[in-house]
């Protein structure tokens, strides 16, 4: 369990605050819209209203003490920089600050930002890539680079051993489980043989999981 400070209660912070608390997290949400907090403070561990760009309100909240503290507010870019920078000033263990654009990513990480994340630019990669990748049941990134993936063998590999495929070397794609219904295979040995139903939760390089994909 951590301590989470969330300011900024826009589509974004209200998503990321509950799901902190779904995973058993202590979340309190700091934001100026007082109809914002009473409609969330139920929901979370402590809900306040104040302008975080206030020094003052930053230090009774007493934001060392926190974990984490993320800065998630939407479109105002001046105020989200400002608590950035008094969060630092501050002795935040940990800050965690949205942006749109690189630019902006520059500017908080040079003002106390640990990290910068972009919910809308990560969002609409992760859908890219999921409908460019038609055949795949689900995902998981490890990096921008690289996937842990599921998806359906081919048809002609049925018959065929794993050595005889020989994925790895073919296409750069390791094997860690072999699916069929509710049976489980890990790191599947070279002489097993593929069957009819299985899938494949497999890790590699984006770029080689796109060209196995578009081989079916």
């Amino acid at each position: 369990m951590k301590s989470v400070l969330i300011i900024g209660m826009g589509a974004f912070g209200r998503h990321l605050a509950l799901k902190m608390i779904d995973l058993k997290n202590d979340v309190m949400i700091i934001d100026k819209d007082e109809s914002v907090v009473e409609e969330m403070s139920s929901l979370v561990t402590d809900a306040q209203i104040g302008d975080c760009t206030k020094e003052e309100v930053l230090k009774a909240v007493g934001v060392s003490n926190f974990d984490i503290c993320f800065v998630t507010i939407g479109d105002d870019f001046q105020s989200s920089l400002e608590i950035t920078a008094l969060l630092e000033d501050l002795g935040a263990k940990r800050i965690i600050s949205k942006a749109s654009r690189d630019i902006q990513a520059k500017f908080l990480l040079r003002n106390g930002a640990d990290e910068v994340i972009y919910p809308d630019k990560d969002m609409a990669e992760k859908l890219a890539l999921r409908y460019s990748l038609n055949n795949i049941f689900d995902y998981f990134e490890v990096t921008p680079d690289y996937l842990i993936f599921e998806l359906p063998i081919m048809k002609n590999w049925i018959g065929s051993s794993v050595e005889k495929i020989n994925i790895r070397k073919k296409y750069h794609i390791n094997i860690l489980i072999i699916k069929n219904g509710d049976s489980i295979m890990t790191m599947p040995k070279a002489d097993y043989v593929f069957q009819e139903g299985d899938s494949m939760i497999a890790f590699g390089r984006v770029e080689d999981v796109m060209k196995l994909n578009n081989i079916r």
